[in-house]
């Protein structure tokens, strides 16, 4: 298994979609094509040039934040990538754990800024930890589960479609199939339980409801079902 893929592995066991270019050409293709919200780069990319990748990120005003990976800790180096229009960077071999605070960092930068534990409906989710519970009760969420949950909380109430949710939660090859996401949605609401938290907005999508309804005495600490 290469690198670029163990890294995606690892992301992906983190509740984060990955799409994986292992060249600089394919990469840049797949950045102007979709929406992401964090490039993690590698300088020596074949083909195209992990520079030329980030001064075009620049240069097109796309909003995705740049990690850079490098084999030379130089300051000079560094500094060089940085000035490039980096917003951080990496020196090789590195722990995953870093490479996994640093992406989740970045990636708060691209939205509007809110703390790392958002309650709503109930729900505390604590993005930092990976954790989430409600009313007190811990809930044992697939990364999946976790990621659709954050997305919906990030919304505000705010409604989210079904095609959104798979841009932001599945990887690329899933298509726009939102028969995923139904499922998905489906195993959320029985962990959540009662009173419901996710409300259907018909022909739109999915937002996180705004004034539940108290929970009934037997279901205010269900099991997930």
């Amino acid at each position: 298994m290469s690198k670029p893929t163990m890294i995606a592995e690892g992301l992906r066991r983190d509740a984060i979609a990955v799409d994986v270019a292992l060249d600089g050409l394919s990469g840049l293709r797949k950045l102007q094509l979709g929406a992401y919200d964090v490039l993690v780069l590698d300088r020596d990319l074949p083909g195209l040039h992990g520079d030329d990748v980030c001064r075009a990120v620049v240069d097109e005003g796309l909003l995705t934040r740049v990690l850079m990976l490098t084999a030379s800790g130089a300051v000079r180096d560094r500094v060089e990538g940085l000035g490039l229009g980096a917003d951080d960077y990496l020196t090789k071999p590195f722990a995953y754990d870093e490479l996994l605070a640093r992406v989740l960092a970045l990636g708060r930068r691209t939205r509007p800024a809110l703390p790392p534990v958002i309650e709503r409906a109930g729900i505390v989710l604590d993005t930092a930890r990976r954790q989430a519970r409600r009313h007190h009760r811990e809930l044992a969420l697939t990364r999946k589960e976790f990621a659709v949950l954050e997305t919906l909380m990030r919304a505000d109430g705010g409604v989210v479609s079904g095609e959104d949710l798979i841009e932001q939660v599945w990887e690329e090859h899933a298509g726009y199939d939102t028969n995923p996401v139904r499922v998905a949605l489906s195993r959320l609401r029985a962990k959540l339980g009662d009173p419901p938290a996710i409300e259907t907005v018909p022909g739109a999508g999915y937002r996180i409801a705004r004034h539940p309804g108290p929970a009934s005495a037997s279901g205010a600490g269900r099991a997930a079902r």
